[in-house]
């Protein structure tokens, strides 16, 4: 009988090694730094109107790769202006790598860090507590949505936190995504727990148009090599599978007909699109922009 499946999330350090390889076989991280080059400049264009200090509030941060550049941006606006950056975390590693970032960044002066190892959930309980409601001039929320058990309340906790020229940024899968296709088709035979959720821009409109926001929806194109997936015993396929998935050897422990099945799917033009004897899976990301 096989094994039951496990979440990947069971088992950080392959989590992690997944990751990592999705990273580096993804225009994930180039798809988003074109966005802060070209149209972040226009997102940011008011947000410090008139202000010698910018407050700037990153929720899930990761390691700062994305902070750090969308700091660049907003301080390249408001040059003579103190920006201070505090970061919502969970991880302790990540936050130390987000550390070692800054202690290597030579362009930081004027930007003071404030790091709280907790998650958007524990931020917003904690403020409760202490009855304190600090205003932000940009929020961001890049990737993250997946890992809260609400995401309207999530979301319209913090837009509640926006000043009157603020801007809350997120970004996720995009409904037109392999994602997208995947998850729907799928998703209820994965072995998610309570860790992760599935959730699109797709899903979002519904969502800010009810509560009566204001937002602009961009698109980013992006793909995945995900070639050695379809390669038997491939060691780089069986963690871009286990990615995809979100399940713990997936290739190994996956009944063979959802396992079949999957490959199947992951072939057709839902998900990806083959160019030169490769397969390209759709990776592209959504961005939402929301007004006060």
């Amino acid at each position: 009988m096989a094994s039951p499946m496990r979440s990947l999330l069971a088992d950080p350090d392959r989590y992690l090694q997944s990751f990592r390889l999705f990273l580096e076989r993804s225009t994930e991280h180039q798809c988003m730094q074109e966005f802060v080059e070209r149209q972040l400049p226009d997102v940011v264009a008011s947000i410090g109107n008139g202000k010698s200090t910018i407050n700037v509030l990153s929720v899930g941060g990761g390691a700062g790769e994305m902070d750090l550049q969308i700091l660049s941006k907003i301080r390249t606006r408001y040059p003579g202006a103190t920006i201070n950056n505090e970061v919502i975390e969970p991880s302790a590693d990540q936050i130390s790598k987000y550390k070692e970032r800054v202690a290597q960044a030579s362009n930081l002066e004027n930007i003071k860090f404030t790091w709280h190892k907790e998650t958007a959930y524990e931020y917003e309980s904690r403020m409760n507590a202490e009855k304190k409601t600090k205003k932000w001039d940009f929020i961001h929320m890049i990737q993250m949505l997946y890992y809260v058990k609400d995401v309207p309340a999530t979301i319209r906790y913090f837009h509640s936190l926006l000043e009157s020229q603020g801007k809350l940024l997120i970004i996720l899968v995009s409904g037109k995504s392999g994602w997208e296709t995947l998850w729907k088709k799928y998703g209820s035979s994965f072995p998610l727990e309570d860790l992760c959720s599935y959730v699109s821009s797709a899903d979002l409109p519904r969502m800010l148009d009810s509560a009566g926001l204001k937002y602009q929806l961009y698109e980013l194109p992006s793909h995945m090599d995900i070639t050695s997936c379809f390669i038997e015993g491939d060691k780089d396929g069986e963690l871009l599978l286990d990615f995809l998935t979100e399940t713990l050897d997936f290739a190994k422990i996956a009944p063979p007909e959802l396992k079949r099945q999957l490959m199947e799917e992951l072939r057709k033009p839902g998900c990806s699109e083959s160019r030169d004897g490769k397969v390209f899976f759709n990776n592209n990301l959504g961005v939402i922009v929301i007004e006060p």
